[in-house]
């Protein structure tokens, strides 16, 4: 746009025109150096008047000072001063940040990983999101292995594995296309087999197949769900839709990934899952065959057992059911057909 048709747009217009235009220069960025302390680079506007900017600036050093010098409580202060008196400053999302990361230090990472998620609510654009999502990883990974905080700084803590599903939710929030997303989807998932809460481990198994089909992750994720699957399980005299779903993500591993280094324990859980399916075909077919005469129903659940599974004993063992139906089907047939001598009365 020409200066003379600039002249002639309202105010307004031409302070927003003046905002885009120099944008790239607008977004500073605190930087910090032993000798000089914390500096504001790369721009000319920190978000604070000059006063305010000054006592932001002396309130970070002193913080940094403190930190350097190990007091770390004095540290957390100074830098959490920052982030609630200067809020909209650029100090402010570094001020957090460092105070997350001593936090840390003290094992507190509950309120650690807080003020990491405060961070990313509050500074969306900061230039520590990736490193931010890795903090907040480490600690919920952490709290899953059983990482204990310290109680009055002395005595170590109690055990919060559960807080780290709430912890990975938070994360695969926070960046669903990041490389930790399915990262966090296998630990929600091992968090839960942990907890013998299998339903929810199938389910965050089942997102990341269904969301990351591209991850190095997935591969395992469809073993990890047969086998979950699998261990639903509870014999051939109960309901086989657990036997179903196993065979089915066997089945999908071994089409999908046959040069894994995993395809033999699939074929093993394969066999078992079948064998399983076959063994309840032929539990019903003999109920049906020897307590109720029912060879209709007999003879249909053997040959299911037979296409379940076709080359094992049981399919053996069912082809000789289905003879044995046979016998039985012509004995009864032609014992129905033999005309037996009926009394027969004569009244006159």
């Amino acid at each position: 746009m020409s200066l003379l048709a600039l002249r002639r747009q309202p105010l307004g217009f031409v302070l927003l025109a003046l905002v885009f235009a120099f944008s790239g220069r607008l977004s500073a960025e605190l930087v910090w150096a032993s000798d000089t302390g914390w500096k504001v680079e790369g721009g000319v506007l920190s978000g604070l008047g000059p006063t305010d900017s000054k006592n932001a600036l002396e309130l970070m050093n002193k913080a940094r000072a403190a930190e350097e010098r190990e007091s770390t409580g004095s540290a957390i202060r100074a830098y959490n001063k920052v982030g609630k008196k200067f809020s909209n400053s650029v100090y402010a999302p570094e001020a957090l940040y460092r105070s997350a990361k001593l936090r840390l230090t003290q094992k507190k990472y509950s309120k650690a990983f807080d003020t990491f998620q405060n961070v990313i609510s509050r500074y969306p654009n900061t230039p520590r999101f990736n490193e931010i999502i890795g903090e907040q990883y480490r600690i919920a990974s952490a709290l899953l292995d059983g990482a204990r905080g310290k109680f009055l700084w002395i005595f170590p803590g109690f055990t919060n594995r559960e807080k780290s599903v709430e912890y990975f939710e938070v994360i695969l929030f926070n960046a669903p296309y990041s490389d930790y997303a399915p990262l966090a989807l296998m630990n929600i998932a091992r968090a839960h087999q942990k907890f013998d809460n299998t339903d929810y481990a199938i389910d965050a198994l089942d997102r990341l197949i269904n969301n990351y089909p591209q991850s190095v992750l997935t591969p395992d994720a469809y073993l990890k769900l047969a086998q979950a699957h699998a261990g639903l399980v509870d014999g051939p005299y109960y309901d086989q839709e657990s036997s179903r779903q196993a065979i089915t993500y066997f089945e999908d591993f071994m089409i999908l990934y046959p040069s894994d280094n995993n395809v033999a324990d699939a074929e093993k859980g394969l066999s078992t899952m079948k064998n399983e399916l076959a063994e309840s075909k032929m539990k019903i077919g003999d109920f049906y065959f020897y307590k109720r005469d029912n060879f209709k129903a007999a003879r249909v659940l053997y040959n299911e057992a037979i296409t379940a599974y076709p080359d094992s004993a049981i399919a053996a063992r069912a082809k000789v059911r289905l003879t044995e139906v046979v016998a039985a089907e012509e004995k009864a047939a032609a014992k129905n057909a033999d005309p037996k001598k009926k009394k027969r009365f004569f009244f006159f």
